[in-house]
Formats: structure tokens, C-alpha cells, sequence
């Protein structure tokens, strides 16, 4: 049960640290309330669907080729966490506003492609997927508000650093979930 809530906290925990990268970048230009809320919204609606979507894909990839899957899996959440890593050192310019219309779709789209691997790797952890899912989407909206409220404050310091933390924590769970899942303790 413990195993299971530290699972569920880790991956909520790796996947709020990029929503928090990403709002902390929306939040230096300033935004009304009603803006938070849509960016809130979709953050969360997007991380959940894309695991949502991983899931599925997980569970097909399962009963396609059994036991190897769950290491597939693993190794997605490894290779999302050095894309991450990756996309830190990449600085590029917004060109359109993140807190509406295409800029908003086009980055809750952005944010939640590594939730597609971690979805794909829930099936495998064993942790329960509508627990896990609820406490992605509530990391989501708490990060989200967070990042917005403090984005002006500290958009320099950690919002690059944000998003490099959550990338080897992603490297660090996947690999730490394939050993134990290797060890037979999961």
C-alpha cells in the first residue's frame, strides 16, 4: 500500500514539476484570473487524457507481447525524462500566447506527451490507474496555480530548473521501476 501511495506521489510529483516549468513561463508575462483557470484546465484535462490514451496503449501492448511490455514501458518513462533534460538546454523564443487558443493548445499538448509515457508504464507499476489519475490532474492544477501566481518571482531561477528536475526524476523513476520490477518486488 505504501509502495503503491510512493509510486503514485513520484510520478504526480515528476509530472506537476514540467506543468510547473511551463506555467512559471506563462506566468512572467502576467495573466487575469479567468486566464488561470483556462490554463488550469487545460494543463490538468491534457495530462489526464494522455495517460488516459498511454493506458490503453498499454494495456494492448500487453496482452500483444506479454511481459516485455511493462519494460517497454520503463524505458519510455526513461527516454520522456532525458527528452526532458534535452529540452531544457533548447532556450527558444514563445512566439504565441501560451494562455489562449493555439499557444494554449499547442502547449498543454507540448506538456503532456510525456504523460502519454508515463500512462503507458501505470499499467505495469501497480498502482490503481483512477487514484494515480486523480492525483495527476489535482499535481496538475496545484502546480499550474503555483507556477502562474509565482512565475514573475521566480521565471529566471527555476523555471529552467524545473523542468530539468522533472526530467531525472522521470529517468530516475523509470529505472528505478524497471529494477524493482526485474527483482520481482513490484
Amino acid at each position: 500500500m505504501v509502495a503503491a501511495a510512493l509510486r503514485v506521489v513520484l510520478l504526480a510529483f515528476s509530472l506537476a514539476l514540467d506543468v510547473f516549468a511551463v506555467s512559471v513561463g506563462v506566468g512572467m508575462r502576467g495573466t487575469t484570473r479567468a486566464a488561470k483557470v483556462r490554463i488550469g484546465l487545460a494543463f490538468a484535462g491534457a495530462e489526464v487524457l494522455m495517460n488516459l490514451v498511454g493506458v490503453g496503449l498499454g494495456a494492448i501492448a500487453g496482452r500483444a507481447i506479454g511481459e516485455i511490455a511493462a519494460y517497454i514501458g520503463f524505458a519510455a518513462l526513461v527516454g520522456v525524462g532525458v527528452f526532458m533534460v534535452i529540452e531544457t538546454f533548447r532556450a527558444e523564443k514563445e512566439e504565441f500566447d501560451l494562455s489562449r487558443g493555439w499557444g494554449l493548445a499547442v502547449a498543454s499538448l507540448s506538456i503532456s506527451l510525456d504523460s502519454l509515457g508515463i500512462g503507458f508504464s501505470i499499467v505495469y507499476i501497480g498502482v490503481p490507474v483512477v487514484v494515480t489519475l486523480g492525483a495527476i490532474a489535482l499535481a496538475s492544477v496545484i502546480s499550474t496555480t503555483l507556477g502562474l501566481a509565482f512565475g514573475k518571482n521566480f521565471g529566471t531561477v527555476v523555471g529552467e530548473r524545473a523542468g530539468l528536475i522533472a526530467g531525472f526524476i522521470l529517468i530516475a523513476t523509470g529505472g528505478l521501476f524497471a529494477a524493482l520490477k526485474y527483482a520481482h518486488i513490484q
